[in-house]
């Protein structure tokens, strides 16, 4: 396990459209369209096998439960390498999701090109948008990781999704995701 940072993509850039195959329902997501009327939107690049994802699962089931009736869509991603890294193929992105409860599309990005699009470094890599589809935040769920005893709250993230549904800006501090590296294909290095 490599421990990634993200790359802190610079807030205010918009948000890629990207049209992706959820895992579950086997139906296209397109972003675009998948966020009209909404007020906001978080991506999440996640993975079946990362200990980091792992560590935070339950928290994003909760999360996306807590605001499942608020005008945010969220939307999680993996972009691994399957050939090398099995446990994230879509059968298993599927299982996965089926069994945690998952209620948000699993979508997969078998050609790496959309976290390429979001310069994703890390799972989990967390980026939301607001209703212009411009980044307000990227970074972290909370300060929790695999071993440190400090809690899984989602307290970045919600204090965040909290801003852009009350249109306050976010002032705290934004620190960077970390986790595992996005396993990129041969020959590709997500640029």
């Amino acid at each position: 396990m490599v421990k990634t940072l993200s790359n802190m993509l610079p807030l205010g850039t918009t948000a890629p459209d990207f049209s992706l195959r959820d895992t579950v329902s086997d139906e296209m997501i397109k972003f675009s369209t998948h966020v009209e009327h909404s007020m906001g939107a978080l991506v999440m690049f996640i993975c079946n096998h990362c200990p980091f994802v792992k560590h935070i699962n339950q928290e994003l089931v909760k999360l996306a439960l807590d605001y499942q009736m608020k005008p945010i869509r969220i939307i999680a991603i993996s972009s691994n390498d399957v050939a090398n890294y099995p446990d994230d193929s879509p059968v298993h992105m599927k299982a996965t999701a089926l069994e945690l409860g998952y209620p948000f599309p699993y979508l997969y990005d078998e050609t790496q090109e959309v976290a390429a699009l979001f310069k994703a470094a890390c799972t989990p890599d967390f980026f939301l948008f607001d209703e212009h589809q411009k980044l307000v935040y990227r970074g972290q769920l909370d300060d929790s990781r695999p071993g440190n005893n400090v809690s899984v709250t989602g307290n970045n993230i919600r204090h965040a999704i909290d801003c852009v549904l009350t249109r306050m800006p976010n002032i705290q501090l934004q620190k960077p995701s970390i986790g595992c590296n996005i396993k990129w294909k041969a020959g590709f290095n997500g640029t």
